[in-house]
């Protein structure tokens, strides 16, 4: 697809240089983030660690968190057990210490307790508090929680959560032990900077609505609808601690597990989120496969990072989609908060490891997320190796 230097998206560069920072982290000029999407590290990943929590389900037709790896196996062959904490990131870490992001922030679609009040939902992830290690292991800043698994295991198994993340390093944003909490930003000092993160999730995500945290009691921070209501009061929380220089994302956890499609509704929450509340970048999950992306009015909206760990490896129906192709962000934001250029990474994941993909793959995505992208005016291509750029199409 053609090119044009039309935009800052494009004048501020888009050449692939991993080592491209000469400036301090977080200087008043630039910021590299590093935004992955659903970490699910629950269920048969858990089972693969060397502590490991009661592997019983409640599912329809599963009823072991071991029979994910069996179903994994007969596709790939055999997976290790008692694994290392960085296992399962396998090829992604290299990578990561290359791009020496300032600030790591993923969607850690898990409860992390010992709990065994499961909800009765069907689908229960929950993950050792031993296993934190393996979050740590990528040298994650944030977990953002406001998701449709972090409640699986009951209000016990959040507040555990929560708990173990803190003790672990891990800031968290979206829950908390009542609603002001679950609003709170998890803030990152960077430098002479801030990273500000705030977390929301939607109904049509999965989320049960029963799991709104209120004055009083804990729970996720729920978004009942995309109004401008709701906008109004992520402005006023972000405007309480946002100071000159800080970089504001917001977490959205919306929409199915399957499908490109970005509803209108979408499209005009995140712009009056930029718009109205002072956002810098709209960071969207929920779907298993990377949607769409836009840039507007210089800032980056990622409609749906797609999952980055999971156990699905044996199961089918959903090939049409690629979903074992999965993909680490790398925004390059200016003193402005504006993007300057965005570097993403694909990485296929195998023996519940992340591995680097073939050519093929690479192009096969790059094509797919360009022809998803093309109507908010951005292209998608490969720029060598397991990376793609964006950059600004031809008006």
């Amino acid at each position: 697809m053609p090119a044009t230097n039309s935009g800052p998206l494009i004048q501020k560069g888009l050449s692939m240089d991993l080592n491209l920072d000469s400036e301090p982290a977080g200087s008043l000029n630039r910021m590299r983030l590093l935004l992955c999407g659903d970490v699910m590290t629950g269920r048969g990943i858990d089972q693969i660690m060397p502590t490991s929590v009661d592997p019983i389900l409640f599912e329809s037709v599963v009823w072991s968190a071991v029979d994910y790896i069996a179903l994994a196996e007969e596709r790939h062959g055999p997976i290790p057990r008692n694994v290392e904490p960085d296992y399962i990131w396998g090829d992604a870490l290299p990578l990561i210490q290359a791009m020496s992001p300032d600030a790591s922030i993923a969607n850690l679609e898990t409860a992390v307790t010992t709990s065994d009040d499961h909800e009765r939902k069907g689908i229960n992830y929950r993950m050792h508090p031993a296993n934190v290690t393996c979050l740590q292991a990528a040298h994650l800043d944030v977990c953002t929680l406001a998701n449709n698994h972090v409640l699986d295991w009951g209000t016990n198994g959040l507040l555990e959560t929560l708990g173990v993340l803190h003790s672990a390093g891990i800031k968290t944003a979206g829950a908390g032990r009542e609603l002001r909490e679950a609003m709170t930003p998890a803030i990152l000092p960077v430098g002479q900077r801030r990273v500000l993160v705030f977390a929301g999730g939607c109904t049509d995500s999965g989320i049960d609505p029963g799991w709104a945290a209120t004055p009083r009691g804990p729970g996720v921070h729920l978004l009942r609808d995309l109004s401008s209501r709701t906008v109004d009061g992520i402005a006023q929380a972000v405007q309480l601690v946002r100071r000159d220089n800080d970089v504001v994302v917001y977490s959205v956890h919306w929409g199915g597990n399957w499908g490109y499609d970005v509803p209108e509704e979408y499209r005009t929450f995140a712009h009056a989120m930029i718009d109205e509340a002072g956002v810098d970048l709209v960071f969207g999950h929920s779907s298993h496969h990377p949607k769409g992306i836009e840039v507007y009015r210089n800032k980056l909206i990622l409609y749906g990072c797609g999952d980055l760990i999971n156990d699905y490896e044996g199961i089918s129906g959903y090939e049409s989609f690629r979903p074992n192709l999965r993909v680490i962000y790398f925004p390059m934001l200016d003193h402005c908060g504006d993007l300057e250029r965005l570097d993403m990474a694909v990485l296929e994941t195998s023996g519940f490891s992340l591995h680097r993909p073939t050519a093929e793959d690479v192009d096969w995505l790059a094509d797919r997320l360009a022809e998803v992208s093309r109507e908010s005016g951005v292209g998608i291509r490969s720029s060598g190796g397991n990376l793609l750029e964006l950059f600004a199409l031809t008006r």
